[in-house]
C-alpha cells in the first residue's frame, strides 16, 4: 500500500493533472445529483420501507462510483489509492447491513458530495488561467486576424493599447510568465488533489497503523484483512 507516511509522495503529471481537474467538474455535478436525489428519496419513502432498498442501491452505486473514482486517480494523477471497505459477509442482507455499517461508505458519499464545489473551483482556476496564459502567449499570431475593434486595449486607453504587432510583443512576453504560473498552479492543485483523494478515498491512518504492525511477514492483503477495523 502506497502511503505518504512511507515516504511516497504523489507526482501527478502535467496533462494528466489538467484533464482531471477540468474533468472534475462534469464528474462532480453528476455525483452530487446521484447522491442526493437518492438520499432524498430513501429517506423520504423509508418508512413504507421502499426507502431501506433505494438507500441500498444508492450506496452499491457510490462506492462502485468511488472505485471508478480511484482508478481514474491512479491513472490520471499516477496516486494509488488503496480500498478501505472492510470484507463483506456472505448473504445478501448481511452485506446490506455491512455497507451501511462501513464508515468508507459515509466517506465515498461525502466525496462525491464535494466533488461539486471542489470541482467548480478547480475548473473555474484551470479555464481561467490556461485562457489568460494561451491569449497572451498567442497574441503575435492571432493579432493580424483580429477585426480592428477585438483589438486589446486598457482601460485608461494609455501605453499598454496593442495597435500594431510590435506592441503584442511585451504582452506574450508577460504571457510567458503567466503561463509558468499556470504550469506550476497546475501541477499543485493535482498533487493536492490527489493527497484529498488518498485520505478521504483510502483507509484511515488508524487501519494503517494496524496492519503495519500486523505486516511482519511483508506480504499482508491490505483489501481483505477482516480482523483489522477502520
Amino acid at each position: 500500500m502506497t502511503t505518504d507516511r512511507d515516504g511516497t509522495q504523489p507526482d501527478p503529471p502535467l496533462w494528466g493533472s489538467l484533464a482531471y481537474l477540468v474533468l472534475n467538474l462534469p464528474i462532480g455535478i453528476a455525483s452530487f445529483v446521484f447522491v442526493v436525489t437518492m438520499t432524498s428519496v430513501g429517506l423520504s419513502t423509508v418508512v413504507i420501507w421502499v426507502g431501506l432498498v433505494v438507500l441500498a442501491v444508492a450506496a452499491v452505486v457510490w462506492r462502485g462510483a468511488a472505485q471508478l473514482e480511484r482508478m481514474r486517480v491512479h491513472a490520471m494523477l499516477g496516486t494509488y489509492v488503496a480500498t478501505p471497505y472492510r470484507p463483506l459477509p456472505d448473504g445478501v442482507t448481511k452485506r446490506v447491513g455491512a455497507r451501511f455499517k462501513d464508515p468508507a461508505t459515509y466517506k465515498d458519499m461525502a466525496y462525491h458530495l464535494l466533488l461539486l464545489p471542489i470541482g467548480v473551483a478547480e475548473f473555474t482556476i484551470m479555464v481561467t488561467t490556461w485562457a489568460t496564459s494561451l491569449w497572451l502567449v498567442l497574441m503575435p499570431v492571432y493579432y493580424p486576424w483580429l477585426p480592428g475593434d477585438w483589438h486589446p486595449v486598457t482601460w485608461d486607453g494609455g501605453a499598454f493599447d496593442v495597435d500594431s504587432w510590435f506592441e503584442t510583443l511585451p504582452w506574450a512576453a508577460a504571457g510567458l510568465l503567466v503561463l509558468a504560473v499556470t504550469l506550476t498552479l497546475t501541477k499543485v492543485l493535482g498533487r493536492a488533489h490527489a493527497r484529498y483523494a488518498r485520505a478521504v478515498l483510502g483507509p484511515s491512518q488508524q487501519r494503517i497503523d494496524r496492519l503495519a504492525k500486523l505486516d511482519t511477514a511483508g506480504a499482508i492483503d491490505w483489501n481483505t484483512s477482516a480482523a483489522v477495523g477502520r
